[in-house]
């Protein structure tokens, strides 16, 4: 599968993902809590891998400008939708990807929710990220490692999924990894969180600031 393939998952499953429930609910309030903290009012703030939106809808309102990005032709319509009935002045959705949001730079911060593991270059990403950003600016993600999860999961039953069509690329790191290649580059790491209130917590929340 490449790039197009993993859209094309994405535009399939959309309608199940708009319905799907928030599996931790509390841990998902205490992420939103969070970033707002970080924002200011005048930031100009781009989210990418926004999926159907749910988290652009809460948090465009405490900033200047939020452009939410997603792959998926399905996800951004869903997005759309939704904004249709709850407009945020400011708010703006767009089937884009890293790579081609040079022009809108820069961005006082990047925020990237279930959206790492996902990308197929992640050294190269994170450099379009940093590009992106203003300078000082933050990137802010909380990022599935698959690396610290049952290794059956990362090496046996996902290439199996993903050989079947049953599931988009997904890299396979752990939290430490993670890290690693946040701060080479170049960004300097401000804070690691958890924020899950049930179960183990395999997705590490992490503020970075443009060196």
């Amino acid at each position: 599968m490449n790039a197009v393939n993993d859209a094309h998952f994405w535009d399939r499953t959309s309608s199940r993902y708009a319905r799907s429930a928030i599996s931790d609910q509390a841990g998902y309030e205490r992420t939103l809590d969070r970033t707002r903290e970080r924002l200011k009012p005048q930031d100009r703030v781009l989210e990418l891998g926004c999926g159907t939106g749910s988290t652009a809808l809460r948090l465009a309102g405490c900033v200047q400008s939020y452009l939410a990005a997603d792959i998926s032709t399905g996800m951004i319509a869903i997005a759309e939708q939704k904004q249709a009935t709850e407009a945020i002045p400011g708010l703006s959705f767009r089937v884009a990807t890293a790579e081609t949001l040079a022009t809108d730079a820069p961005f006082d911060a990047v925020l990237g929710f279930s959206y790492l593991h996902l990308v197929r270059d992640l050294p190269g990403t994170l450099a379009q990220l940093r590009g992106l950003l203003a300078a000082g600016g933050l990137f802010i993600s909380k990022t599935p490692c698959i690396g610290d999860m049952n290794p059956l999961l990362g090496y046996g039953a996902l290439p199996v999924m993903r050989a079947l069509r049953l599931a988009p690329y997904a890299a396979v790191f752990n939290a430490a990894e993670l890290q690693e290649r946040v701060s080479a580059a170049g960004f300097q790491i401000l804070a690691v969180e958890r924020h899950a209130t049930k179960g183990k917590d395999r997705r590490p929340y992490i503020v970075a600031r443009k060196s």
